[in-house]
Parts: structure tokens; sequence; C-alpha cells
């Protein structure tokens, strides 16, 4: 076989790229072994990086251990990163240094937690020292902080083992990897616990793949076609063979493609591997490389893709080549030329096409297509999954989805319909029907998906497109027979909306974020402002000063001045009570006449019966007029002379109690109506209106009034601090310390949860919406959080 000796070279740099392996497991369950039978075995030259034994067999910091790994990945060696990644946060450090050095592989150990209990309390002189009676406490108390990783960390190939044969199956996999070998990348062999709604979607389905699994595993053999090195690759479903039994099944007569530079295409050569090792697949042209695995394959993308969940992304099923039988040849030229047309308009956007079955005709001819086109494959490829599970099943965060939908715009009938409308609940079928009843050939329709929808909880869709294409298929009414001239034109109609409504929301995003950019420039300027009036006061000072100097000068003159004197001094108490009156005026205007509005209910809560919800002697309550959650209140205090935190002292501390209880009976009232939120009580260090008032806050952040970052941080940074804390401080130090500084108020977005750092507010609130992290444990503590009688026993009892 003649390969292009460029071709070989490119190939060879890229294989050359070392390996991380960032082992993921409890203590007990085997990393430190998973890496020395590994050794044992390998022919490439692995190292292992162990935290607790790396400062001279002793143990040692994350900080050493990035420093060896980064030295040996340098050297051209493969490592294992021999630590328990349990947590996200733990993985990330290693992560952003294997992808900038090489390619980033995670072997997830995870086993039953009694096992790793028995073999932890069994050893002796562990390295880490975990051993004996303490184990059981330390694994399960890890174990509840387990994030599984997903490829949208960064890692191009995850392997789960559940058991050790799975363990055994994967030391053999990396074990026989020589030099010149690569891996598939995705994620193999997870026993995923939502398996049932993998399989609730084929019952829909005429023709579907049936699930993988360790006794029968179906693969698809993908042909990859050969471009040369300007053509782009699009990013779909990996190549690779897997067989059940034994690992190194062979794919025979295939040639090397370099990396980055192929094109997936599905050809003839569809084959089904089980039993022993061996079975080989033959005369396909032009596939990939040779491939070593014995695991489960589920949704396999390219191994240098990598989905960033902040790109505005659009999932679509092929419209009507399913029941309604339209060419598919037609159907991927029809598809190729819109998405083109429409990322010829949008930039930072992101279309994929999704079928269920790896043998997906339809999505072999569009790569090939996208590919001869050459469509940038950051911006649209192909994607093998379920299109409701997307993100917890394949790592792909989409905003929206398509649906290809029937003329009722009803639930049943079969295919994708059904399982959306499945998946959605019923909040997809009330909120459709309030926008319309039918949809006509060639038109969609956007609906925004009620956040109670599983699908906005746990998926984060924020929006479904209801398509609808033409009928080919004389079993179905409205069919236009063989008239592919009207159907072609319906199809690309269809097309062309369902990319017009994903644009319609895409400006809509766009609009939503200048508003937020503009409120921070209002607010700059209203900052600029502030200062010139304070400038002014200063300025008012200075004149004062400079004339009672003129004055006592003046009295040091010789001669008669008792009249001049007298002049000064009526001079003098005119610019005093000028002064004086600058000042106060100085001051209203520095808060503002808006800012006085709490001011002026405090004290006349009468005259503003409309606007407060409950006026006792010391406090009044009312709602935010711009609430930042869904649940928002004030409780104002009435005590002249305390415009802000600042003003408190001892005296007042049965005011901030009084205040407080206040608050915590309406959080309570709330609990009892939506036992969902979460409350807390707080004041702000520097508030933006006068008078003295305690926020009473759920934590969803859901409010349209919430769009910039001085909101998000004034509520989730120490410049908010919580009532219990002040009313604390002030009994035992005398005074509340303030966290005023501005640049509280400046630093990234982070979710107040998981701590997750998000490029604008929207996205921040999308996170939020389906964020299931707990608080962190500070604000769990104190009673800085009201939780309903639910929530509150199980964090006592964790």
């Amino acid at each position: 076989m003649d390969v292009d000796p460029q071709t070989t070279t490119k190939e060879q740099a890229e294989e050359k790229k070392g390996i991380m392996v960032i082992l993921v497991g409890a203590p007990g369950s085997g990393k430190s072994t998973f890496c020395q039978d590994v050794m044992k075995i390998s022919s490439r030259p692995w190292v292992r990086v162990c935290q607790d034994t790396i400062g001279n067999g002793k143990a040692g910091t994350k900080v050493q251990c990035l420093a060896n790994a980064a030295t040996a990945l340098k050297e051209g060696k493969d490592v294992f990163i021999d630590r328990c990644n349990l947590e996200r946060e733990q993985r990330a450090d290693f992560l952003k240094l294997g992808c900038s050095l090489g390619n980033v592989h995670a072997v997830v150990l995870d086993l039953p937690a009694k096992l790793c209990i028995s073999r932890c309390a069994k050893r002796t002189g562990h390295e880490g020292n975990l051993q004996g009676g303490k184990a059981a406490m330390v694994v399960n108390r890890m174990l509840q902080k387990k994030e599984l990783p997903k490829l949208t960390e960064g890692f191009s190939r995850i392997t789960y083992c559940q058991n050790e044969n799975e363990v055994q199956a994967a030391v053999n996999t990396y074990g026989s990897l020589s030099l010149l070998d690569s891996l598939p990348s995705g994620v193999f062999g997870q026993k995923n616990s939502e398996s049932k709604v993998q399989l609730g979607i084929m019952k829909f389905l005429k023709k579907v793949d049936g699930p993988c699994s360790a006794a029968n595993i179906s693969q698809v053999s993908v042909g990859n076609k050969l471009h040369n090195e300007n053509n782009i690759a699009l990013h779909g479903p990996e190549s690779g063979v897997a067989s059940s039994g034994n690992a190194g099944a062979e794919v025979k007569d295939f040639e090397h493609a370099p990396s980055g530079n192929v094109v997936n295409e599905v050809t003839d050569c569809e084959h089904t591997l089980s039993g022993n090792s061996g079975n080989e697949v033959k005369d396909c042209d032009n596939v990939g490389e040779k491939v070593k695995d014995s695991e489960d394959i589920v949704m396999v993308p390219r191994e240098d893709t990598c989905f960033s969940d902040d790109v505005p992304t659009l999932a679509f099923p092929s419209i009507s080549t399913a029941d309604f039988k339209f060419s598919i040849e037609k159907a991927s030229d029809i598809i190729v030329d819109q998405v083109q047309l429409f990322l010829q308009k949008y930039h930072n956007v992101r279309l994929v096409l999704v079928d269920l079955s790896h043998s997906s005709k339809i999505l072999s001819l569009v790569s090939s297509k996208a590919s001869q086109k050459k469509i940038d494959t950051s911006k649209f490829f192909t994607f093998v999954g379920d299109i409701t599970r997307l993100y917890s099943q394949g790592g792909l965060h989409c905003n929206v989805i398509a649906n290809a939908a029937n003329w009722r715009l009803k639930p049943g009938g079969g295919g994708v319909n059904a399982a959306i409308y499945s998946a959605a609940g019923e909040a997809l079928e009330t909120a459709t029907k309030v926008r319309a009843g039918s949809l006509m050939p060639g038109k969609a329709l956007v609906v925004p998906l009620p956040k109670t929808s599983p699908l906005f909880s746990t998926e984060g869709i924020t929006h479904v497109i209801h398509v609808l294409g033409p009928n080919m298929n004389p079993m179905r009414p409205n069919c236009l027979g063989n008239d592919y001239t009207k159907g072609c034109r319906v199809l690309r109609e269809a097309y062309s909306s369902l990319f017009e409504g994903f644009g319609s929301i895409l400006a809509d995003q766009n609009k939503l974020i200048h508003e937020s950019n503009q409120e921070q420039v209002l607010e700059t300027k209203d900052q600029s402002e502030l200062n010139l009036m304070k400038q002014f006061s200063l300025t008012d000072q200075k004149g004062k000063r400079e004339c009672v100097n003129e004055i006592e000068m003046s009295k040091k003159c010789k001669g008669p001045r008792k009249e001049s004197e007298s002049d000064n001094t009526e001079l003098l108490n005119r610019d005093d009570d000028r002064s004086t009156k600058k000042r106060d005026e100085s001051m209203s205007k520095a808060w503002g006449a808006w800012a006085q509005a709490l001011y002026n209910i405090a004290m006349h809560p009468d005259k503003h019966k409309n606007d407060v919800i409950e006026i006792l002697d010391d406090v009044v309550v009312l709602h935010d007029l711009y609430p930042k959650a869904e649940k928002h209140l004030l409780v104002v205090a009435r005590a002249a002379g305390l415009d802000q935190l600042a003003d408190v002292r001892p005296e007042h501390l049965h005011l901030l109690r009084s205040m407080h209880n206040v608050g915590l009976k309406w959080a309570e009232k709330f609990l009892t109506e939506n036992e969902s939120l979460v409350f807390r009580l707080g004041y702000h260090s520097a508030p933006s209106m006068r008078q003295l008032h305690l926020h009473v806050i759920s934590q969803d952040f859901d409010s349209k009034h919430l769009k910039n970052k001085k909101h998000w941080h004034s509520f989730t940074s120490p410049f908010f601090l919580d009532s219990v804390d002040v009313m604390e401080e002030l009994s035992k130090q005398g005074k509340v310390t303030l966290n005023n500084d501005e640049r509280y108020l400046t630093k990234e977005l982070r979710c107040h949860k998981c701590r997750s750092a998000h490029p604008n507010i929207p996205r921040l609130k999308t996170h939020i919406s389906n964020c299931q992290s707990p608080f962190p444990a500070a604000l769990l503590q104190n009673g800085r959080l009201v939780l309903p009688p639910n929530k509150l026993s199980a964090s006592k009892s964790s």
C-alpha cells in the first residue's frame, strides 16, 4: 500500500504526542495497582505521578505533581496522575497542562464503596497511610463529593470500570499500546443509570441500533475519506471497532489518515463484531487507523473535539427523511446549503445534526458534503445520540433543539416528535398550545421551554423549535407523491425557518447582553457624577476656609473696624448658612432623588400603602421594585438617622434583631408556598438606597432585573453581609466590619454554588437553573440560609 510520506510524517508527529491518563477513584479503588500493572506490560515510557510519594518518597503537593507531569510530557513520556481526582476542580489544573502538551484521558475506577473500604481496611504500609478502621469514614466522605468526568472538561477519552474484569480490560488496553498506536475518543464502558430513557426513544423509531452491552456489542465501521491538508474535517462519530471478550480486534487494509483531516462516512461496510478477537472488517477503503478497545462505545465524538458550553448551539434531526420518506440524497444537499447560508450570517454559533443510529446514512452524506464545501467544523458537525440526552449522556450542551413535529403540534406519532414531548413533559405541550394550534409544511415555531420542564432542568435546553417538512410517504396525509420540485422547495423553507427561529433566539440573547452592558455604562456614569458632586462639596469647604482666613486677617488691621467687622461677621454667617445648605443638598444629591424612596416610605408608610405589605412600629416590609430573584423583599428600619449599616451602633442591636425576625417570618411564609426556594437575609456593605434595609432574597436569582456583574456580586460576594453575622459581630465587637471595596463587584462571574466561571449574565442564569451542586458549607452554617424543613434536616444530617 502506497502512503504519502508527508502524511506519514505528520501522522507520526501526532502519534508521538504524550498521553496523560488521569485516574479517578476513591481510596482503595486500585489506582496505584492499575498504574503498576500497565507499566509492567507496556512498551511505552510511562511515568506515575503520585502525590503520596512525590516528595522523595513522602507526601508532597499538587504543585509538585504538576511540575513532574509537565517534565515527563515534555520529554515525550506518558503520564499517570495517581490521585483521587473525584472533583472537577481537582482535575482542572492537570487537564489544562495535559491539553497543552498531549492528549488527556480519564480512567474512572468506579468500584463499589464496600469493596474500596474493605481493601483500605485490610492493607498495611500504604503510601498515604490510609488504612485500618478510619478508611470507611474517609471513603464515604470523598464519595459524597464525587463528580464523574465529562468530555466537556477537556478529556478526549473517558473509560469507566465498574468491576474488576473491566479494570483488567482497561489495563490490557493501555498496556498493549505501542508507540505508534492511538485510542479512539469518546466515553467507553459507562453503565448509565438513565439507560431506560435512552431505550425510551428507541421504541418510537422503526429502525434503530440496539444498545451496546458487554455481551453483545454492535459497532459500525466508519469509512474515513482522506483529504488534502487544506480540507477541514467534520467532527462526527469516531470510527472504531470494538469486540467483546478480548481487546485488540483489528481493522485491516486501512490507510492512515492525518489527524485532523478525516471525514467520517458510513459506507457499505457495516458489520457487527462479537465473540472472539480477530474479527476483521475488510473491503473498506480508506478507513482510519488500527483501534484497540474492548469496551462499550457511547456517543463517540472525534478525538480533537472539545465541546464548549459557551457557544449557542442548535441540535436538530433530519427533517422528513424518516416517516415522510424524503430522499436522503436530496435532503443532505438542502441541509448543507442551508447550514452554509446561516453560518455566513452568524459566527459564534454551533449547529449539530443528530441521529440516534450509528449507521445513519444522512449523517454520512451530510458529513461528506459539508467537508467538500469546507464548512467550519467548529460551527457544524454531526453527532450520534439521543437528542433529548445530549448533555447528560454525551457531554454536548445545546441551548436549543429542533423537533420534527406533526401538523397538529401534538405528542405521539413516532420518532423524534414523540421522544421530545415525552422527555419535556406536559410543560412543552402547554407552552406550544399558547403559541399555535397547528403548523404548515415548511414552517417553524419557536417555543421557550418552561423551567418546570425536565429538559430545561437536566439538559439546559431553553427553547424547542417545532418544524414541519414535506411528506413524500403515500401512507401519510398530504403526500406530495413524487413531486420533488415542490418537496425540495418546502424542505428548504423548513430548514430556513428553523435557522431563522434560532437566529431570533440569538438576537434576543444579544439584546439582553447589550442592555446589561448599557446598564453598566449608566452605572459608571452615575458614579462619575457622584465623584463630581464630592469635588463640588470639597470646593465649598475650601471656599469657606478662605473666607475665614480673610476675616481673621481683617482683625489685625489698624483703625476703627467695628462696622466692617460687623459686615464681615454677617457675611461669614451667610456663608455658613449657604455652606450648610449646600452640604445638606450635597448629601441629598449624593443619594439621588430616587435613592430617597425607601427613606420616604419608612418615615411616612401611611402615604405608601400600595407599596408596603406590612407596617410595624419599628419596620416596614415591601417588595423590591427591581427584584433580583423570584422572591425579594426589603425590611426597612423606621428609625431616623440610620441611612446604612455604617450608622449602626450597639444600641441598635434590638432593632436589627427585630428586622431579622420579620424577614425570617416572611421567608418561612414563602417556603410554605414553594419548598424549592432557599432564602438568605443580609445587608449591602454600601447600599444604593438611603435608609437601613435588610434584603430577604431567594437564591434562585431568577429575575429579568438581574442584568450585570454589580447586581450579581452585590448578593453573592463578601459585599453582602449575612444578617446573623452582623448581629453577632455588633453584639461582640460593638461595631460591624464593612466589605465595601468596589473590587468585590467587578470580579468574574461565578456560580454561587459550584463556583464555575461564566462569561456573561445570561450564561450564568442558564447554568444556575441547572446547577445541582450543594451550597458551600460556610453558607449552610450559623443559619445563614433559610431552608425548607426537609432540606434543613438533610443538611443537618450531612
